[in-house]
Parts: C-alpha cells; structure tokens; sequence
C-alpha cells in the first residue's frame, strides 16, 4: 500500500463521495424526477409524497456526509473507538435510511419504507457516539494529577 493510501483518511473519503452523490441526487429529485412525475401536468397526492420521500432522503445524506466531516477531522487529530463506530453508523445509516428512501420512490415497493428505520437507528448511533467522542476529548488521557491525589 502506499504511503499517501495509507495515510488517507477514509471518512473525508465518505463524506466527500456522499456528499456530492447528494448534491447529484437531490438535483435529479428536484428537476427529473419531478419532471417524470408532472408528466399528466400535475401532481396527485402519492406523488407528492414521493417528492417528499427523495427531498428527506438527499437531505439526510448531505447532513451525514458533513457529520462524517467531522468525523474525518477529529481522527486526523486521535483515534478513538467512539469516533470509528460512528463513522460506521453514519456510514451505514446513511446508505440504509436515504438507500430505502430512493429505492422506494423508484420502485413503489412499500416494504423498503420498513427498513428505513433501521438506518434512521444507526444516524442516531452515530450521533450518539460522536457526542461520547467529544465528551471524552474533554478528559485528560494523560498529564497532571487531578487535584485531591484521584
């Protein structure tokens, strides 16, 4: 492996190629698929909400994609188990919630709407974990005795 691979960070990576599918995805929601969908000149109720469904999808995956950021910077500054666990969630969370999302509006199959969920279970994973990362950071590793000899 080289030495610029094996120092690379792999969520700045992530979030770099989630973000800009983001970007690429929600601009298809907002003019193809919209265009797709207003094909009779207007939109029905079902069609709305499928709007609806790819907007929250595109949005949620560009909120991980800068959570991962985050992620990416703090483990190019220490490691931590905390911080790998929640690149993983925000990972995996993003591609299962905003994955089903898409995939749902695309082929109308209502039992992808089940596992989103789960995706939505492992953001907050995520979030969770960061929060602990950066309650820990706070905590001396090493260094001066804390006051009172503990």
């Amino acid at each position: 492996m080289s030495t610029a691979l094996s120092r690379s960070n792999p969520w700045l990576l992530t979030a770099a190629l989630l973000g800009g599918l983001a970007v690429g995805i929600g601009a298809f929601g907002a003019h193809g698929l919209k265009v797709r969908l207003t094909a009779n000149g207007s939109l029905d109720q079902a069609d709305e909400q499928r709007l609806a469904n790819w907007e929250t999808a595109a949005r949620y995956q560009m909120y991980h994609a800068l959570a991962l950021l985050a992620v990416g910077h703090l483990t190019a500054h220490r490691r931590s188990m905390c911080l790998g666990i929640a690149g993983i969630s925000f990972t995996l969370g993003t591609l299962i919630f905003s994955g089903c999302l898409y995939a749902l509006v695309l082929t109308g199959q209502r039992w992808l709407g089940a596992i989103v969920p789960i995706g939505g279970v492992l953001l907050i994973v995520g979030w969770v974990c960061l929060a602990v990362a950066a309650l820990r950071r706070g905590l001396p590793s090493e260094g001066p005795a804390l006051p009172g000899g503990h």
